[in-house]
């Protein structure tokens, strides 16, 4: 499967569209300075503790504190404290955890007034950004994500994906890892670590050991709060976690940022390189590459599929719901009711897979597909959506249907929502849904034309209007409109009539036919 990038810097705005076979997957954006991205991590003070919730409220800088629960503090909470307070007082005097004495892990069900206090500094990591009018969630069970592995402080243990499933890569790769892994650091080895060598390994633990060094040195001297570590941006993430030998181009409209992936790039995968393309079009870079055309058909609240049946997706705060529609499919000849909805639910299932990485859906979401009677075709549908799930980088977990035929989607969310606008503005109402009272638009005209002529010496004017209104101020009765314009005026008006024109819409042009801008 081919995968692109297009990149789209604009306004300090980074857009980011990921095309999989020319067809949109992913978009995301982001101010280029943004704060608070899930992995960053932060140096914050408790501000309250709430044994109610079994929670604390921690002050990491953003409006609304962040939530810190009992159960994303993590096993080793006691030995990331005492190394932070060693850290910032002079006592621990190297970045190495191979002279550092690890802290009883504390009680799973203990209570967080017995492990925090108010006031007390802790380091923390995004767990889950900000979000309407919550703040980011956080966790002390602090991790560094690399290209192949995931490097978490103060653990020993060594784990390998779940998806790689062949036992003897497993055991091939977790032999490895105990081998070079730095002491009292535990490694997540990740899909993409499959087939590849130690050396390729050790050189990517050892970049996430001088990530680790960085953030010592950064808690040193911070005071609370204070960023120690930022996550790789977008752009960067999705490389890192995505980037494989089908990607086969990456174009950006900003030759800094293109200078700025071909290091990344170079750096993870120096054959690639050369994927990496400064786009120099005239037309934007989604107009050129069709991104623009399909955000506005898949952002809707209505998402067409082939053969005329459709999607409807459903908002609320609590849930997302997604309503499957054959539409006005033509029913082939040589397949029965039964066949036909089964036919239109996998298109469904796709389109409903892409749609939840393309909006970013988080959260419970509800489909209610076409009904079908026969079991083995509901359990070909709801193994099939799985597959396309599947393909989700985020953690999606799909239930199988309920009697009612409904098949119940729990996705991880993280960050915000991708929500575009896709309705434009009525030129009429200017999207306020009502329209100036069109009595005054003949005063409006007048005054108009008062202003050109007496103030601006304008001769011979041209004015353009509705076919509607053109025939209200020229013919029958109300033609006087026009004849005592020409006669406080002065002049004569000619008044034409111009279908494109919506109806409260008039302009002025001069005998030359250049418009009078007012």
């Amino acid at each position: 499967m081919e995968s692109e990038l297009i990149i789209n810097t604009k306004n300090n705005q980074v857009s980011i569209a990921l095309l999989e076979e020319k067809r949109l997957v992913e978009l995301n954006s982001e101010p280029k300075d943004k704060s608070f991205n899930v992995g960053d991590v932060y140096l914050g003070r408790v501000r309250k503790l709430m044994p109610g919730l079994n929670a604390a409220f921690v002050d990491i800088g953003h409006d609304k504190d962040a939530f810190l629960h009992y159960l994303d503090l993590g096993p080793q909470l006691q030995s990331l404290v005492k190394y932070t307070r060693n850290v910032s007082t002079g006592k621990q005097t190297e970045s190495s955890l191979n002279n550092f004495k690890l802290e009883p892990d504390i009680n799973k069900n203990g209570k967080i007034n017995q492990v925090l206090k108010p006031k007390q500094w802790v380091v923390v990591q995004i767990a889950k950004e900000p979000i309407s009018t919550k703040g980011p969630r956080l966790s002390s069970e602090l991790s560094i994500a690399g290209r192949f592995v995931v490097l978490v402080p103060f653990s020993d243990t060594v784990s390998v994906s779940q998806k790689i499933k062949g036992a003897e890569e497993r055991n091939r790769l977790k032999r490895l890892a105990i081998s070079i892994k730095p002491k009292n650091f535990g490694v997540i080895l990740r899909t993409v670590a499959t087939g590849k060598k130690v050396a390729e390994i050790d050189r990517d633990i050892q970049d996430l050991v001088k990530k680790w060094d960085a953030l010592f040195t950064q808690i040193k001297t911070a005071k609370p709060p204070h960023r120690l570590l930022g996550e790789l941006d977008r752009t960067s993430t999705i490389l890192r976690d995505m980037l494989n030998p089908n990607f086969n181009n990456i174009h950006i409209n900003d030759e800094t940022l293109a200078d700025d992936i071909k290091g990344f790039i170079r750096n993870i995968s120096p054959e690639q390189e050369k994927i990496v393309k400064l786009y120099r079009g005239k037309k934007p870079i989604f107009e050129a590459y069709s991104v623009d055309k399909q955000i506005k058909s898949l952002f809707g609240k209505t998402v067409n599929m082939p053969g005329g049946s459709y999607l409807v997706i459903e908002h609320t705060e609590a849930m997302h719901v997604v309503d499957v529609n054959s539409g006005g499919r033509k029913s082939n000849q040589n397949l029965s009711q039964e066949e036909q909805a089964l036919k239109v639910n996998m298109n469904a299932a796709r389109e409903i897979a892409r749609q939840l990485r393309l909006r970013d859906m988080g959260g419970i979401i509800i489909v209610d597909f076409i009904d079908m009677h026969r079991s083995e075709n509901r359990k070909e549908l709801y193994h099939f959506l799985k597959g396309e799930l599947k393909k989700d980088r985020t953690k999606t977990n799909a239930l199988p249907p309920t009697k009612f035929g409904l098949i119940q989607i729990t996705r991880q969310r993280v960050r915000p929502e991708m929500n575009i606008k896709t309705l434009e503005k009525c030129p009429t109402c200017d999207g306020t849904g009502e329209m100036k009272a069109s009595i005054l638009l003949i005063d409006d005209i007048e005054n108009v034309l008062t202003y050109c002529i007496k103030e601006q010496n304008e001769k011979k004017l041209k004015l353009k209007v509705h076919p509607y209104v053109h025939a209200y101020v020229t013919k029958g009765w109300f033609s006087s409109i026009k004849k005592s314009w020409n006669k406080k005026l002065g002049q004569k008006i000619e008044v034409l009539a111009d279908n494109s024109y919506h109806l409260m819409e008039f302009r002025l042009f001069r005998n030359n036919d250049e418009e009078i801008k007012i």
